[in-house]
């Protein structure tokens, strides 16, 4: 396999031979095959086997930052103007210690200008309890209301049960297992079982990772993580269909032939699609970026920087595992017939076959006739020579004076 990417390597290199960088580039673009993937999935399954284990034992032993509307609690809201100036986030957080002792599980603020509010999360509070927290932050902060005066009534509080956190989760699972159910037929209809085999794990490390994630930074978990979640499966089971349908195409007929190997020619179909996965996954992360810093920066900390989160770790989760695990388990898992196994044998024979041919082409050319060689090859230079040498009959010498214009009769 190295030979014919060296030699496909070598092909396209004259294109580009400026500098080391763009060489890479170019072949990146041309799809060549220099981009030796499969060979080297052992370092891959590496790779991401540790990385699935850092987040499994994160899920285990930090758990996830589950919001309000999973652990159920008490929210309370109120505007970010006061009549002191802007109310921030860290003031409205110390007000509610000092109501009641104890702090507040969340405070984050909402929005920009006019419309920004600040949020208070905490567990449940009975209602003497969240009248005190009001009065406290009405006393020290001032919250101004629409009559543009400042008013207790402009701070507002609800409760949410925990119960609706959990029919939320059962329906995103039971969603989850429809598509995972529905994706597995698609692809063994249309592809075979073992790609089905594969894009299936290539699913399960995407969620695993994107939840591992989760759990390491401590992103708080809400309804809009579970929605993102289920929507980046279907971008990465898209890329990986892109890289089947290549491999597909490529790998048809293949056991009647003895060029490539079943690796090797998985190995071209990703370098193949490479580029395109590459250029797919950057204009779809530009939007999920824009709803990151859109979200953040503009409207704070909500329900756009939550999908956006999950989006952007899902996405690249989703890329590297189409392009770096899913053809890599694919190829493992058909080497296991004993015909592609015979197909590869045949290819291993076949250019054993050439190699021997093409050394004994070489032996015939030793340095002992190079003599017999030269004496040839001065024998017919001797024989052009003589073959060009002027006749010794002179020739006949031509009339001179005018000539008259009558002809002769």
């Amino acid at each position: 396999m190295a030979d014919e990417l060296n030699t496909e390597s070598t092909d396209a290199a004259p294109a580009t031979k400026k500098t080391g960088r763009e060489s890479v580039f170019h072949r990146l673009y041309v799809g060549t095959g220099a981009f030796d993937i499969v060979g080297k999935r052992k370092r891959w399954y590496i790779f991401f086997a540790v990385l699935v284990l850092v987040c499994i034992a994160s899920i285990g032993i930090k758990g996830f930052n589950l919001g309000i509307e999973f652990e159920g609690g008490t929210q309370i809201q109120m505007p970010a103007r006061g009549a002191n100036g802007p109310i921030t986030a860290d003031e409205a957080k110390q007000a509610f210690a000092d109501a009641l002792g104890q702090q507040a599980d969340s405070a984050q603020t909402v929005g920009v200008g006019d419309a920004a509010t600040v949020e208070l999360r905490s567990d449940t509070l009975d209602a003497d309890q969240v009248a005190k927290v009001k009065q406290t932050l009405f006393d020290q902060l001032q919250p101004i209301g629409g009559n543009g005066q400042p008013s207790v009534q402009a701070i507002s509080d609800s409760a949410v049960s925990a119960s609706w956190g959990q029919e939320i989760s059962q329906q995103a699972l039971i969603a989850l297992a429809v598509f995972m159910v529905l994706v597995t037929v698609f692809l063994a209809v249309y592809f075979e079982r073992w790609m089905a085999v594969t894009a299936l794990i290539a699913l399960v490390h995407d969620i695993v990772v994107t939840a591992g994630i989760y759990s390491l930074v401590g992103f708080e978990v809400t309804p809009a993580t579970v929605i993102g979640l289920l929507t980046i499966l279907g971008f990465s089971l898209y890329d990986t269909v892109v890289v089947f349908d290549k491999v597909k195409e490529n790998t048809r007929g293949i056991l009647g032939l003895t060029r490539r190997t079943y690796a090797e020619t998985a190995n071209l179909a990703l370098n193949q699609t490479l580029m395109r996965s590459i250029n797919t996954s950057v204009i779809a992360l530009l939007p999920v970026l824009g709803l990151l810093v859109v979200g953040y920066i503009l409207l704070g900390s909500g329900t756009l920087q939550d999908l956006a989160l999950v989006q952007l770790s899902g996405m690249l989760a989703g890329v590297l595992s189409s392009l770096f695990l899913a053809t890599p388990l694919l190829v493992d898992f058909k080497m296991r017939d004993p015909r592609y196994k015979q197909q590869a044998e045949r290819v291993r024979a076949r250019r054993a076959n050439q190699a021997r041919k093409a050394a004994e082409r070489e032996a015939d050319f030793d340095a002992s006739d190079d003599e017999a060689l030269d004496a040839e090859l001065r024998k017919e230079k001797a024989y052009a020579a003589a073959a060009s040498i002027p006749a010794r009959t002179p020739k006949s010498q031509p009339r001179r004076g005018r000539p008259s214009g009558k002809r002769k009769r």
